[in-house]
């Protein structure tokens, strides 16, 4: 039977929740729902828990000076404008309130309704109702098996897979520059919706302060480091014993950009260590980890690697390699979350469709036109198809000199922003989203069409007002902007 009851916050504020028989119940908590389902209601399920002071301490930093989602000005983590504080409020479901009454417990968002499951999100009926009203965590996304049993409008495609890797490579960054660690990143989560491109970080109140508020969990099997799973047996206190901290949150945020991507594990190929499945689990993710695209050590590469990182670019195949090679077992040596953002907004500039209507993964990143073929189906992209915006910016104190400031693969109702424009414009969470210009075809002929920028110069050097366009012929180069920063621009055809 429900009944409604009030929870009681620190700062006196009465928030209504609905109590259920079987409230929804985790590791660590349990839940109940406001009345609209706006919020949900937590309580700790072991007591002790409530009442160590040590935890309410990290909860009160945790929802006040180390908080993206609020500004600095709020209260909140240093350095935060307003406008970040609402964009990360969309990255995170953070808690924002202490209950005092009934119990100790703690206030949060409820997730957003692209992060359940509709009543018709699997191909077997009984799996869609089992499945309704339940969290998107990641692995129903990357297991090749649980994809199958999904319906394919549930699983996105390559373009709105990477997306969601931008999001969480910025979503960790910010954390970590407000002095945070989460301790537990992994599938569970981390909610994704590969519809949308979106993805939100949970499980927030657990969060490690270096130096001030250590790590309660060790992490979940798969996404835990090496390190930290060598050392497990060493006693708690032990100073050869690693915990949870920054650089463990980027062998996770690794794993899963590989798993968004690649659809399996970069540690879970065919070597065998030991005869125990428990203790070889633990030695394959531990001590004996050895990534699947080693270069050097291909004893645990499967046979049937049809698309690897070579595949995604050089960038991205080098931060790869960084992670699961050079920082493996090094973790110094890890790629940060900003190493990580800027490389997945280069590919994605680089992401063309793939011309098969029929390939699942509907997009590719055409990292080298010389060989065009989208690696997930085959198919070859036409030479007419092929445009790229070769970027160029002024090089400071050179007058006339420019230097390399990116390359753009564009396509047919392609949309382009500031950060394609300005050299000093980067697309993080203080960008301005509005459409800055698009490239069109039109009669067999690409267009760049100007919405909103000043100063657009034509190849022959004319201004090009909001609302006219610039035929994109092979070898042109024009200006996106002659402000100080904006940027020259070569086009190159079928090449």
């Amino acid at each position: 039977m429900e009944r409604t009851a009030e929870a009681i916050l620190t700062d006196g504020r009465r928030l209504p929740y609905v109590i259920k028989d079987d409230p929804p119940r985790g590791g660590m908590k349990y839940t109940y729902f406001a009345p609209d389902r706006s919020y949900v209601v937590q309580f700790f399920n072991d007591p002790k828990n409530a009442a160590d002071p040590n935890l309410r301490k990290r909860i009160e930093a945790i929802i006040g000076k180390y908080n993206p989602t609020l500004s600095e000005e709020e209260g909140g983590a240093r350095g935060g404008t307003k406008a970040a504080a609402d964009y990360f409020a969309g990255k995170f479901c953070w808690p924002f309130a202490i209950v005092q009454s009934p119990e100790f417990g703690i206030v949060c968002p409820a997730y957003p309704s692209d992060f359940l499951f509709s009543d018709n999100a699997s191909i077997y009926p009984q799996m869609s109702k089992d499945l309704k009203g339940k969290d998107k965590k990641s692995k129903w996304f990357t297991s090749e098996k649980l994809r199958q049993i999904m319906k394919e409008r549930e699983l996105g495609d390559f373009r709105s897979m990477l997306c969601i890797s931008i999001n969480l490579a910025r979503a960790v960054r910010r954390m970590h520059s407000a002095g945070l660690a989460h301790s537990d990143l992994s599938c569970n989560n981390v909610l994704i919706d590969p519809i949308s491109g979106g993805c939100v970080v949970i499980d927030i109140d657990s969060l490690v302060v270096p130096g001030i508020y250590p790590p309660e969990v060790i992490g979940t099997s798969g996404y835990i480091a090496p390190e930290v799973l060598t050392t497990l047996g060493l006693p708690f206190g032990d100073p050869k014993r690693n915990l949870p901290n920054a650089r463990t949150d980027l062998h996770a945020l690794a794993v899963l950009i590989y798993e968004y991507l690649l659809f399996r594990h970069p540690l879970s190929g065919p070597k065998i260590y030991s005869k125990d499945p428990d203790e070889d689990e633990y030695l394959s993710k531990g001590e004996k980890a050895l990534f699947i695209e080693n270069p050097y050590d291909r004893s645990n590469r499967p046979p049937d690697l049809a698309i690897t990182i070579s595949d995604l670019g050089r960038s991205l195949e080098s931060l790869f390699l960084r992670a699961f090679v050079d920082g493996l077992h090094c973790p110094d040596e890890r790629p940060t979350a900003m190493e990580w953002e800027k490389a997945l907004v280069g590919a994605f500039d680089l992401l063309h469709p793939c011309e098969n209507p029929n390939c699942a993964a509907g997009w590719f990143i055409l990292h080298d036109p010389a060989k065009p073929v989208c690696p997930f189906c085959g198919t070859k992209v036409r030479p007419e198809n092929i445009v790229r915006f070769h970027l160029k910016s002024r090089m400071r104190g050179s007058p006339g000199q420019w230097k390399e400031a990116g390359v753009i693969n564009v396509y047919h109702n392609m949309p382009l922003f500031k950060w394609h424009i300005y050299s000093d414009v980067f697309p993080d969470e203080k960008a301005d989203r509005s459409m800055a210009a698009y490239v069109c075809r039109v009669n067999g002929e690409f267009l760049l069409v100007n919405r909103s920028v000043h100063s657009m110069r034509s190849p022959g050097g004319n201004i090009v007002p909001p609302g006219q366009a610039i035929r994109l012929k092979d070898g042109a180069v024009f200006l996106m902007s002659d402000e100080e920063t904006g940027c020259l621009c070569e086009v190159s055809c079928g090449r």
